[in-house]
């Protein structure tokens, strides 16, 4: 029994560092604010970055799935850390728009297959009813990743760390010596895969698997998770900026703030879901969200700003978890394509950013973006009542 547990924890370091290095892809909101004042862009201009990285994973999710049917989602895995290697690498060179195009691509293109891979090669290691508390924790680790990346990027923007004449952008390679160690640690280590039932689906049967209406209400829930997270880290330090007339360096601790939450929410929430059913604490999340967004459109003042940014990171740090799990659960013998499809709602991280984008650049300014991740949230309250006990 304690050799079993020894071989579940060694199999599970390298799987939590890979999840760490999920985490990366959040550097994007941060990053496009500094590139946004690198370069002098608009927040439309902006935005693209944010929505570039996830718009791939409307692209990738799904053949990612069909992937690892046929070479295992251990390599797939590593194919993934492989991709986000290449993606930190880049900005070293420069921060061009064009440069940093292709580096988000990249990393948009990699967190697609360690996404898509990652939550199915957890699935084999902890089963069961504890499945969804340890996606949970799984999001914990990565969510550390989430919050350091601003706080990593201001020291450098301040020199306060050794830059190497990088400036923020030291944030990379930091970042990158860490995908390499998660590339050696899970080469090394052997996982046993469960085999799916029958021969791997096409394409076309993948995306069939919507038709079925649970598997879709847990897709748009998804894609509304996600945006209001991409939007949520994107826009916090821009309502800082909007209405106390903050600097970029102090406000972008509003991202940090809502990462230290949302990593503090899936810590408790590893625990609280070994308690409470999904569906009550799902609903308390998404009633904690809807509480900040109402904030957000009438207080002006930086402490209830504040408050609200931590009660969104709190309440939508355990939605992920919950969608997905009840997603494997439902199809248990069809994981890697549904989490394929799961994960190709990331793509919400795409639409939400442009259209808030769009939204704030109007005469409503940040409140038009604050509008469009409501919508989100409105949708998971919707979607809360039809979660499966």
């Amino acid at each position: 029994m304690e050799n079993s547990k020894n071989s579940s924890l060694s199999k599970l370091i390298p799987v939590m560092l890979c999840f760490f290095a999920m985490g990366f892809v959040d550097l994007v909101g941060i990053a496009s604010n500094y590139v946004k004042a690198d370069l002098g862009l608009s927040d439309s201009q902006a935005n693209i970055f944010p929505s570039l990285v996830f718009f791939w994973f409307l692209i990738f999710s799904v053949p990612t799935g069909m992937l690892m049917s046929r070479i295992g989602q251990r390599k797939t895995v590593l194919l993934s850390l492989i991709v986000t290697f290449a993606s930190l690498l880049l900005p070293i060179f420069g921060d061009s728009y064009m440069l940093m195009l292709i580096s988000f691509s990249l990393l948009g293109i990699g967190n697609a297959l360690m996404q898509t891979s990652l939550n199915p090669l957890l699935s084999n290691i902890v089963r069961g009813d504890r499945l969804a508390s340890s996606l949970t924790f799984g999001q914990f680790v990565k969510a550390i990743a989430s919050f350091l990346a601003p706080y990593i990027a201001m020291w450098g923007a301040t020199q306060a760390i050794p830059t190497f004449d990088l400036g923020w952008r030291i944030l990379f390679p930091i970042y990158m010596i860490v995908a390499v160690i998660a590339i050696l640690l899970l080469n090394v280590t052997q996982i046993e895969e469960e085999k799916e039932d029958g021969k791997p689906s096409t394409f076309g049967q993948c995306i069939a698997l919507l038709g079925k209406s649970y598997i879709l209400l847990c897709f748009i829930g998804i894609m509304c998770h996600v945006g209001i997270d991409v939007g949520t880290n994107t826009t916090a330090p821009k309502i800082l900026m909007e209405r106390i007339g903050m600097g970029l360096d102090d406000a972008a601790f509003a991202t940090s703030l809502y990462f230290i939450f949302r990593t503090a929410g899936c810590f408790l929430g590893s625990f609280i879901l070994r308690k409470m059913s999904p569906k009550s604490f799902f609903g308390i999340s998404v009633v904690m969200m809807l509480i900040a967004m109402i904030g957000l459109f009438i207080f002006h003042e930086k402490a209830i700003i504040y408050a609200c940014i931590a009660l969104i990171g709190f309440g939508n740090s355990n939605v992920f978890s919950v969608i997905f799990s009840q997603a494997l659960l439902y199809l248990p013998g069809k994981k890697n394509e549904v989490s394929g499809l799961m994960i190709m709602g990331l793509f919400g991280g795409t639409v939400f950013p442009l259209a808030m984008g769009v939204a704030s650049d109007t005469s409503m300014g940040q409140n038009g973006a604050i509008a469009v991740m409501t919508v989100g949230v409105l949708y998971l309250l919707y979607y809360t009542f039809r979660i499966r006990k």
